[in-house]
C-alpha cells in the first residue's frame, strides 16, 4: 500500500471523529504486515481523561482482533473546517502505546493531505523508547 493511499485512510476515518470539546478530529490508519488496515478516530468525552485517541482506537481495535504485527500508521488531523497548516504527530501516550506492538521500526506519516506528509520513525518520535525487550 502507498503512503498516499494509507493517509487517504486516515483522512476517510477522521470523518468519523467525535470532538464536541476540542473541535479538533484525527484519523489514524494503521497498516498490517499482511496488508489490512485497521482505522481509528479519536473519541472525545466531558471527563476529559477518558478521551481516546485516533492512534489507539486503531491499535486497539487491532489488538481486539488477534492483530498484533504492523509496519505503518498514518495520522491526520484538523479544526473542524479549516485546512490542516502543521502535521498531527502521535501524543505521548500513543507513541509508548504503539512501541508496546510496533517497536521503533514502524514507519509514522504525519500528514496534512495525502500528498503533504512527513514520513519518520517511531524510534525517531521516541528514542530510547521502554518495550517488552526491555523487561526480559
Amino acid at each position: 500500500m502507498t503512503p498516499e493511499e494509507l493517509v487517504r485512510q486516515a483522512l476517510a476515518a477522521m470523518k468519523f471523529a467525535y470532538v464536541p470539546y476540542s473541535g479538533y478530529a484525527v484519523g489514524a490508519a494503521l497498516l498490517t504486515e499482511d496488508g489490512k488496515v485497521f482505522a481509528g478516530c479519536n473519541i472525545e468525552n466531558a471527563a476529559y481523561g477518558n478521551t481516546l485517541c485516533a492512534e489507539r482506537t486503531a491499535l486497539f481495535k487491532a489488538v481486539s482482533e488477534g492483530v498484533t504485527e504492523f509496519t505503518d500508521i498514518a495520522i491526520v488531523g484538523s479544526l473542524d473546517g479549516k485546512k490542516n497548516t502543521l502535521v498531527t504527530g502521535p501524543c505521548g501516550v500513543c507513541r509508548q502505546a504503539l512501541y508496546e506492538f510496533c517497536g521503533p521500526r514502524l514507519r509514522v506519516l504525519m500528514a496534512k493531505s495525502e500528498d503533504d506528509y512527513i514520513e519518520t520513525t517511531l524510534g525517531d518520535l521516541l528514542p530510547y523508547g521502554f518495550g517488552p525487550a526491555n523487561l526480559e
